[in-house]
């Protein structure tokens, strides 16, 4: 039986050779390279939300090239921490599935035998995700209406994606743990160096939500060389400064050779009460 469950009815999914099949003959065929479509109509709001091909393609490369592997093998380290031998684990907002099949890896090779699914809003960041790591389970779906039962999870993921708490709460088992990284105060500060002429430190603080207790965060930092401008670019696409950099930034940055940057990342930990 899947993890996933028809975001029609609510009743249990089948996974077949070609598509989830539920009990009252709801069908969602699988993509070629995998994945689902569990975002109903009603759930959209454009024709194709989410990471455009674009976009995509660029966290896909970048991603590829390690640069974050540091932050990887932590949410490793940390997930290995957490979960029994049989864990069940989502990770929402998954992009082109870096991270999940990285986890996914790492708890079989721990002897572990995980059962795992991820979820976006992006069709094409998920043809990624699913060729990625075929023993994951990938759906289209949006973070606020999970494809997932009530408490079916026993450890969720949100790395730099919406924090949609109340579904959170819902799928998540009592005493789940939850995982929600965020960007450091210096994270790619040099990257808006560039950009900007006044940038700024993102905010850092600890936000107690209702349903969780902190149990701890865990800095990730480092510095990463990007030697030639397809990866400049890479990263600038993948982050929210490419929608609203003024022309004069993006000309400066497209004027550079190697750019060394500042990687850093907070994963804060919570327990579901």
């Amino acid at each position: 039986m899947s993890l996933f469950r028809c975001p029609v009815c609510e009743a249990p999914l089948a996974r077949g050779a070609r598509a989830y099949v539920c009990p009252s003959g709801h069908s969602y065929d699988l993509a070629r390279e995998g994945y689902a479509y569990l975002l109903p109509p009603n759930q959209k709001h454009s024709a194709a939300p989410g990471d455009d091909r674009r976009m995509a393609q660029a966290r896909r490369d970048f991603l590829s090239k390690g640069y974050y592997e540091l932050l990887l093998n932590t949410l490793c380290c940390q997930i290995l921490s957490l979960c029994g031998e049989s864990p069940v684990i989502l990770d929402a907002g998954c992009g082109e599935g870096y991270y999940t099949a990285g986890i996914f890896q790492a708890l079989e090779a721990a002897g572990k035998s995980p059962r795992m699914a991820g979820t976006d809003i992006s069709k094409f960041i998920l043809r990624s995700a699913a060729k990625r790591e075929r023993g994951v389970e990938f759906a289209v779906a949006s973070s606020y209406r999970l494809p997932l039962a009530d408490g079916a999870a026993d450890l969720l993921l949100d790395c730099f994606s919406p924090l949609a708490l109340e579904e959170f709460r819902r799928v998540l088992r009592p005493g789940g743990a939850f995982l929600y990284v965020v960007p450091g105060a210096n994270h790619l500060w040099e990257l808006k160096q560039v950009l900007y002429d006044h940038p700024y430190p993102n905010e850092e603080r600890e936000t107690p939500y209702e349903g969780f207790a902190y149990e701890r965060i865990v800095p990730v930092d480092g510095t990463v060389t990007l030697p030639n401008q397809t990866d400049i670019q890479n990263i600038f696409r993948m982050t929210p400064y490419y929608w609203k950099t003024p022309k004069s930034g993006g000309e400066r940055l497209a004027a550079l050779e190697t750019l060394e940057v500042t990687v850093s990342f907070r994963v804060h930990v919570f327990r579901k009460l």
